[in-house]
This record gives C-alpha cells, structure tokens and sequence, in this order.
C-alpha cells in the first residue's frame, strides 16, 4: 500500500512512518513543505540554544539546525531511523535519544527551543503536556506537519492527518500560546510558545 512519502506494509501501525522507506526523508523535495530557512526563522534560536528535534528519523532537519546552534537533540523511537542518521552524517554538535514523544528522559526545560516536522499526526495524546514540560519559559515549540485540508499527493493519508485549527487547538491545550500558525497546499506550521 502507498500513501505517497509514507510506504506502510500490512504488519506496520499506519501511524508510524515505515524505516524501509528512510531513504524518501532525506528528498530534497521535502524543502517544498518546508525550507531549512523557514524552520530557522520560525524556531529563531540563538548560538548557545539546546534544541530538540521530536521525531527526528534520518536527522534531515536536525542537520539544518545544528549550524545554527549549540546542541541538537535528535529524538526518535525507532532505532532503524538514528541508524540511518548515524550513516548519513552526525554532526558534532548532535547527539541521539532513543524515546518516545510521550514519555522524553529529559528533565523539566531541559531545553531552549523544540521541533518536529511531519510527525505530530503520529504523537501519542500525551505528546503535547510532555513537550511542554521538557520545554523552558519562553521557549518556542515549532510544529510542521501534514494538512488534513490537504489533497494527499504526498504524505500520510488524509484521515491520518490534523486539520490546521485542531492542531492548534492541541499545542494550546498543552499550555504553549500560539504566536503563529501559517497553512500551505499540504502542510502547516504552528509556533507555540511557553509562558
């Protein structure tokens, strides 16, 4: 079965973006949906920032961001996904946790700035609080993830996927208030920010 950048096999969660297909998340074409210097801007990190990237399979994003700052964390529950970041490249500057978004092994605002781009719709409901909690005051959350007012020509199918205003509703339940939100064809980003 197909869902375009998503290769799900019969004995896969359908939630859950399929290793076997890690190679598609290192596309260029994936720029389209979000360009490293629209993340960049959105996140707008400072040199000495810790950032983590949730959800970060092959470290596609995370390579953007790590010039930018101190460290990156690049957080993933699949160990197929930090092993194909680990062949592409690790920078310096980055290290890899093995964790699910619900449950992160990180302190309370153990960090300066937050990431994750095209995973939200895979994010267990206790996601959003525990990003929250890892997260310091005034720190920003940025999301990007797949449209459910989208047309599905790429990404997971549309009944998988978060509609724009219900995905801001979620990074507000959680506490952050939400400085931005922009909508494209396929996709949106959503800035949160902690009080």
């Amino acid at each position: 079965m197909n869902h375009g950048s998503e290769e799900v096999g019969a004995d896969r969660d359908p939630h859950r973006f399929d290793p076997a297909a890690a190679d598609k998340l290192e596309d260029t074409e994936r720029y389209r949906y979000l360009s490293r210097d629209e993340l960049v801007e959105a996140l707008d990190p400072d040199s000495e920032d810790r950032i983590a990237d949730i959800g970060s399979g092959t470290g596609f994003y995370s390579r953007d961001v790590a010039s930018f700052v101190e460290r990156v964390v690049a957080v993933d529950l699949q160990p197929a996904m930090h092993g194909a970041f680990r062949a592409a490249g690790l920078p310096p500057n980055v290290s890899q946790v093995l964790a699910k978004a619900d449950s992160l092994p990180f302190v309370d605002a153990a960090f300066d700035g937050l990431f994750s781009t095209m995973t939200l719709h895979e994010f267990d409901s206790g996601a959003p609080t525990e990003l929250y909690r890892v997260l310091a005051s005034d720190g920003r959350l940025v999301v990007v993830d797949w449209s459910g007012a989208g047309a599905g020509e790429r990404g997971p199918p549309l009944e998988s996927r978060l509609e724009p205003a219900s995905a801001a509703d979620l990074v507000e339940w959680a506490g952050f208030e939400v400085v931005e939100t922009r909508s494209r064809p396929e996709t949106f980003l959503i800035v949160g920010v902690k009080p």
